[in-house]
C-alpha cells in the first residue's frame, strides 16, 4: 500500500536556474526513508530525563523548552552534536556529564526498541519498502537517474545504519554517487564536506547541484554554493500533507521550492528539468 498526498508545489524563488543539474544530493531520514519516523519522541524524553537529574535543573517545563530548542536547532547535523550539547547543558546545571558518545549509544538503543520491527519486517519481506519511504521516492530516484544525474545520499545518522537501511529499502542501486553518513570521528564528515567534494570531483558550478532535504542543514549547504534546494516538508507519521514546522524551517533555510513528498513525480521533475 502506498501513501496518498495533498500534493502542492510551493515556489519560493522564481529566478533560480533549473534544468542544468549534473549531481543531486539527498538527505535520508525524512527525505527518503521513514524507517526512523518518531525519533524525536525517543530523543527528547531521554534528554529531558538526563537534564532533570542535574543538581540545578529547572522545572519540567523549562527543561522541555531547552531540549526542544537545541534538538530542533541541530536536527540534520550528526546525532553526536545533539549529544555534545546535552553534555554542555548538564554541565551548565552543575552536573557531571557522561561522554557524549555514551548519550548517543543510549539514545540509539532506545530508538531501536521503537524501530526494530520495521527493520525486521523489511529484512524478511513482511513489510513493503514503499510504505516506509516518503511517497514517490522510488519514482523520483529513477527519474533523476533517467535524466543522467549522479545521485548521492548524505545523512547525519551513522553511516553503517544508513547503508543498512538504504539496502533494506532498496535505495542503494539508485545512488551511483554513493551513500554517506556520520563517522566515529565526527570531524571527518559533514554534509557541507560532501557538497564540496561533489563540486570539486566533477568540476561543477553551483547551479549544477540539486539538493533535497527536510532539514535546514542540507538546504543551507546547497544554497551556500549556489545550488537549487528542494525543501521536503514531509509529514512522516501520516505520509500525506505538509508538516508546518518543517515548512517554516525550510523557508528560513532558503529553500527554493517546498513539496510535502514526490507523489506527483512527473510534475516535480518537469519543473526541475524544464524542456528547452
Amino acid at each position: 500500500m502506498s501513501g496518498t498526498s495533498d500534493w502542492s508545489l510551493e515556489i519560493l524563488s522564481e529566478r533560480v536556474a533549473r534544468g542544468r543539474f549534473h549531481s543531486v544530493l539527498l538527505d535520508f531520514d525524512g527525505t527518503i526513508s521513514l524507517v526512523r519516523e518518531g525519533w524525536q519522541q525517543i530523543m527528547k524524553p531521554y534528554f529531558r530525563e538526563v537534564l532533570a537529574a542535574a543538581p540545578r535543573a529547572e522545572d519540567a517545563q523549562g527543561i522541555a523548552v531547552c531540549v526542544d530548542d537545541f534538538v530542533d536547532y541541530l536536527t540534520g547535523k550528526q546525532t553526536i552534536y545533539q549529544c555534545i550539547r546535552l553534555a554542555e547543558e548538564v554541565t551548565a546545571r552543575g552536573g557531571t556529564p557522561e561522554d557524549p558518545f555514551a548519550y548517543k549509544d543510549e539514545y540509539h538503543r532506545r530508538l531501536l526498541v521503537r524501530i526494530q520491527h520495521r527493520l525486521d519486517g523489511l529484512a524478511d519481506g513482511s513489510l513493503d519498502p514503499a510504505d516506509h519511504v516518503v511517497p514517490g521516492s522510488f519514482e523520483l530516484l529513477q527519474g533523476l537517474r533517467d535524466r543522467g544525474a549522479t545521485v548521492y545520499i548524505a545523512s547525519g545518522t551513522d553511516e553503517e545504519y544508513v547503508l543498512r537501511e538504504a539496502e533494506l529499502l532498496g535505495v542503494v542501486p539508485y545512488c551511483n554517487g554513493g551513500i554517506y553518513g556520520a563517522r566515529k570521528d565526527y570531524r571527518l564528515f559533514s554534509k557541507k564536506m560532501v557538497v564540496e567534494s561533489i563540486l570539486t570531483t566533477h568540476g561543477l558550478r553551483g547551479e549544477e547541484l540539486l539538493g533535497f532535504g527536510d532539514g535546514y542543514v542540507e538546504i543551507e549547504n546547497v544554497k551556500e554554493v549556489g545550488g537549487f534546494a528542494c525543501g521536503v516538508a514531509s509529514d512522516e507519521e501520516h505520509r500525506r500533507g505538509v508538516d508546518a514546522w518543517k515548512r517554516n524551517r525550510l523557508i528560513q533555510a532558503g529553500a527554493d521550492i517546498i513539496v510535502p513528498d514526490y507523489a506527483e513525480t512527473a510534475r516535480l521533475l518537469d519543473y526541475l528539468f524544464p524542456r528547452r
